[in-house]
């Protein structure tokens, strides 16, 4: 039982950083088009949110929470596996599109420290 409470209390605290980014995002001028974006099938990737600037760019967005930044923080978690995952999402939720738009990915990290967006954090062109 104290497993479940744990884990019920890691995804809350990961959906009240979800919920932080999304508001700062939002102030900043960007509008949600999607949130928490799943790929059909196993092993497929998650964008947590999905989001479109006024001049059409669709940023996808990868939200880490982390309580310190030992090992390198919330930033650091985001390794090459991640990335290749959230760019296979990426190219997936961009497959309806007719055309497509211009696209970056950034990642906000939520720390004890505050928040912090990191544009064009990683280049999807390399997975």
């Amino acid at each position: 039982m104290e497993f479940l409470s744990q884990k019920q209390t890691t995804k809350s605290r990961g959906d009240a950083a979800e919920e932080t980014a999304l508001s700062y995002l939002q102030n900043k001028g960007l509008r949600l088009l999607q949130r928490n974006y799943r790929t059909p099938g196993r092993g497929g990737g998650e964008i947590d949110l999905i989001m479109q600037l006024p001049d059409t760019t669709v940023v996808f967005v990868e939200v880490r929470k982390r309580a310190t930044r030992a090992f390198g923080g919330a930033a650091a978690s985001v390794g090459r596996v991640k990335q290749r995952r959230i760019i296979f999402a990426a190219r997936h939720y961009l497959m309806r599109w007719r055309q497509l738009p211009p696209a970056r990915f950034d990642v906000v990290v939520v720390e004890a420290e505050g928040l912090q967006w990191l544009q064009a954090a990683f280049d999807g062109g390399g997975a």
